[in-house]
C-alpha cells in the first residue's frame, strides 16, 4: 500500500497536488525504482475522481488504502475502500479499479476479454479484473476469510459514455464485480452509499491491515481438486488473459481447421503452473483431448501422485516432453508444455530405440503432437546445459511450419511472499542483472537472513517447522552424491561440511530409510533431513528456505567468482564452456533463493563468502537471536 488516509484528506492533498509526490516517493522505497510516467498520469487523473465521489456522497471519513497490495502477490489493487456498513454496522469493504477508457468493447468470442485501441492485445475486462482482486483477498486475507460477504468490487471508468464501452456490460457482474460509467456518476455514488455510511473507516482499515495472511494455497496440495472441481485458484490479470488466450485458440481449432501455438512467458512464480493447471482442468471436463507435459521427473511425479490420488486416469494426464517421439500428428487438441525452458534439443538418448530415432527436434515433436501447443516457460532458469527452450526457439520453429504464434507476458509473481524487490536483489545479488549486487532493504513480504553454520540454519529451519511451516534445506552441486544405495541401508550423509553431516534427497523414485523418493522431496514432510539439489528443488516452493552456497561460487574482491572444479555436478563435461558453467552454476544458486515463500537462511561455506553476504544483508545478530 502506498497511501492510506480518509477520503476528505486524499480530496484535499489531491487539490494541493502534495498526493502524487508521496505516492512517487513511497513507490520508490516500496519498489527500488520509480513508477513510469503514465503510472503517475492515471493517478493524477483517476483517485480525485474517486475521491470527490465519495466526499460528494458524504463519506469523507471512509478510509482509501491506495495501490493496496494483494498479499503473498505483487498485484496492486487502485483503491481499497474502508468503512462501515450502513445496515449492519459492520467492517465493510470496497475494491475499486479505477481506468480512464472513454472506449472500449468486448473481446468477438469471450466477454471477459476487451479490446481498446491503446494495447495491441486483448485485456481482462474490469469487471473480471475485480472480481479476482476481491476473490483473491477473501481467500488469503483473514480479516476476509470468514467474512467474504463483506467485501465488494466496482470497475469505475470515470471517462466513459454508454456509447463508448456499453458492450462491457456484457461481462457477468455480481458482489465483487460490477461497473460503473462516469455519464452515469449518479449510479456509483448511490452504490459507494450502499455499502459504506459516513462513519469512520479508521478501525475497519485497522483490521484489514492486521488481517493474517494465510499462507499461499500450494499448488502440490490442491492439485486433485483443482483437476477435477477449478475454483481452487483465483487467476489474475494476466493469468486469466493467458488462460482465456488459451480456451479461444481451442475454440477455434474446433470450429475450423485451425492450428496455433501460444507461448506464456514469466519470470519465477508468475503462476505459469497454476495457469496450465486451471487449463487442465477446464479442458478435462469440456472433454478435450489436453495432456501435461514437463522435462522435470519431479513436478511430472509428483503431479501423478497428487492429483491423480483417486482416479487413474488423471494421472494419465501428466507426461513427459520425450513422450511424443512417435505422437500422431494432431492427435490431441491440447499439449500443455509446463516448465518449457527446459525442453531439449532431441528426445532421443542411448536408450531410445532405433524405430523411434526419427530425427526431428524435440520442440517440432511437441508442436506436431497437438491443434493448439502451450508452452510456459522462464528463460532465466536453465541450469543444464542442452536445455533450449526460449521464446525465439519456439517462434522460429513455429514460423517454419507456417504457424501463428501468440506470446503472453506474466509481469505479477507470487513466489517469495510476492516480493518484487527481494527476487530483483537476487539476481542483482547474482551479476544477472546490471549493476552488481546491493544491500537488501527488508520489505514487510520476505525475510531474509546469513546463517553462521549449517547447524544454525538447520536448527532454525526446524524451529519454524515446529511452529506449522514447512522448510527445506538445498545446496549446489559440490559434494559426491551417492546414488545407489543398497537395500536396507540408510542414506549415506554426503553433504559434510565440518562435523555437519547430512545426505543428499534420495535418488530415484523409492523411499528409503524413511526419506521419500526424489520427486516427492519437496512435498513430503519427511523431505526435511535430506539436502535438496537444483533439479529436486526446481519449480517447487515451501514456506521457509536454507541454501547453502558451496565452494563452487565465492565472493572475491569485488565480485563473484565461479569454480568448475569445485563443482560435482556430472552434466558438465569437460566440453563445456567455462562461460556457460559460469552462468548455469548462477542460476542454480537463483533458483535455490527463490524457493522461499516467507523467508530464505543462507549459508555459504567460504568465509570470505558470509562476511560479504552480511553485509549485504545487515545481519548481524544470529539466528538465535532472531
Amino acid at each position: 500500500m502506498l497511501f492510506r488516509d480518509s477520503a476528505a484528506t486524499v480530496g484535499a492533498e489531491c487539490l494541493s497536488g502534495a498526493l502524487f509526490f508521496r505516492l512517487t516517493e513511497q513507490f520508490v522505497h516500496v519498489h527500488g525504482h520509480k513508477p513510469s510516467s503514465s503510472e503517475v498520469r492515471s493517478w493524477e487523473r483517476s483517485i480525485p475522481v474517486l475521491a470527490a465521489a465519495l466526499n460528494d456522497a458524504g463519506l469523507g471519513q471512509v478510509e482509501m488504502l491506495l495501490e493496496y497490495g494483494l498479499p503473498l502477490n505483487s498485484k496492486r489493487a487502485d483503491a481499497v475502500l474502508a468503512g462501515v456498513h450502513p445496515k449492519t454496522g459492520l467492517p465493510s469493504y470496497v475494491v475499486v479499479e479505477l481506468k480512464q477508457w472513454s472506449s472500449a468493447e468486448p473481446d468477438d468470442d469471450d466477454p471477459s476479454l476487451c479490446r481498446i485501441d491503446a494495447y495491441a492485445r486483448a485485456v481482462l475486462n474490469p469487471v473480471d479484473q475485480v472480481r479476482g482482486y476481491c476473490q483473491y483477498l477473501a481467500s488469503f486475507n483473514g480479516a476476509l476469510a470468514e467474512h467474504p460477504d463483506r467485501i465488494s468490487g466496482a470497475a469505475y471508468l470515470h471517462n466513459a459514455t454508454q456509447f463508448g464501452v456499453g458492450g462491457l456490460y456484457e461481462a457477468e457482474q455480481d458482489q465483487y464485480g460490477q461497473l460503473f460509467i462516469g455519464e452515469r456518476r449518479g449510479e456509483f455514488v448511490d452504490f459507494l452509499c450502499s455499502k459504506l455510511g459516513a462513519e469512520s473507516g479508521a478501525s475497519a482499515a485497522d483490521e484489514l491491515l492486521s488481517g493474517k495472511i494465510g499462507p499461499s494455497k500450494q499448488l502440490m496440495a490442491v492439485a486433485a481438486q483443482e483437476v477435477r472441481e477449478r475454483e481452487q485458484f483465483v487467476l489474475l490479470d494476466e493469468q486469466q488473459i493467458a488462460y482465456r488466450t488459451v480456451l479461444k485458440a481451442v475454440r477455434a481449432a474446433k470450429q475450423s481447421d485451425h492450428k496455433e501455438v501460444v507461448i506464456v512467458t514469466g519470470g519465477p512464480g508468475t503462476g505459469k503452473s497454476v495457469i496450465a493447471l486451471s487449463l487442465l482442468g477446464e479442458l478435462y471436463r469440456q472433454g478435450s483431448t489436453a495432456l501435461h507435459a514437463t522435462g522435470s521427473s519431479s513436478f511430472t511425479t509428483t503431479m501423478r501422485k497428487v492429483a491423480g490420488t483417486r482416479k487413474r486416469e488423471v494421472k494419465e494426464l501428466f507426461k513427459y516432453f520425450n513422450s511424443f517421439m512417435t505422437a500422431e500428428r494432431n492427435s490431441l487438441d491440447v499439449l500443455i508444455c509446463d516448465e518449457a525452458h527446459r525442453i531439449r534439443e532431441t528426445s532421443a538418448n542411448r536408450y531410445t530405440r532405433a524405430a523411434n530415432r526419427t530425427g526431428k527436434a524435440q520442440i517440432d515433436e511437441l508442436i506436431d503432437a497437438a491443434r493448439v501447443p502451450v508452452f510456459l516457460l522462464d528463460e532465466h532458469q536453465v541450469v543444464r546445459p542442452g536445455e533450449m527452450g526460449t521464446v525465439e526457439e519456439i517462434k522460429t520453429a513455429a514460423a517454419k511450419k507456417g504457424l501463428h504464434c501468440q506470446v503472453v507476458p506474466l509481469d505479477s509473481q507470487f513466489r517469495c511472499g510476492g516480493s518484487d524487490a527481494y527476487l530483483r536483489w537476487v539476481v542483482r545479488l547474482l551479476e544477472l542483472a546490471p549493476g552488481g549486487p546491493v544491500e537488501w532493504e527488508p520489505d514487510d513480504k520476505m525475510q531474509l537472513m546469513v546463517a553462521d553454520s549449517p547447524q544454525e540454519m538447520e536448527s532454525f529451519l526446524d524451529e519454524r517447522r515446529a511452529q506449522g511451516y514447512s522448510a527445506r534445506m538445498s545446496a549446489g552441486y559440490c559434494w559426491k552424491w551417492t546414488k545407489k544405495v543398497p537395500a536396507g541401508q540408510a542414506l549415506p550423509a554426503d553433504v559434510v561440511i565440518g562435523d555437519w553431516e547430512r545426505p543428499w534427497n534420495v535418488f530415484g523414485d523409492r523411499a528409503i530409510g524413511g526419506a521419500p523418493p526424489a520427486a516427492l522431496w519437496a512435498t513430503d514432510p519427511a523431505g526435511f533431513g535430506q539436502v535438496g539439489c537444483v533439479y529436486t528443488a526446481q519449480g517447487f516452493e515451501y514456506d521457509w528456505s536454507g541454501v547453502i552456497i558451496g565452494p563452487d561460487l565465492v565472493w572475491r574482491g569485488d565480485s563473484w567468482v565461479t569454480d568448475r572444479t569445485a563443482s560435482k555436478d556430472p552434466v558438465f563435461k569437460r566440453s563445456t564452456p567455462d562461460s556457460d558453467v559460469d552462468r548455469l552454476i548462477r542460476n542454480t544458486y537463483k533458483v535455490l533463493l527463490t524457493r522461499g515463500m516467507i523467508g530464505t537462511v543462507v549459508y555459504s561455506t567460504d568465509a570470505t563468502t558470509r562476511e560479504k553476504l552480511r553485509q549485504l544483508t545487515g545481519t548481524t545478530a544470529s539466528l538465535t537471536a532472531a
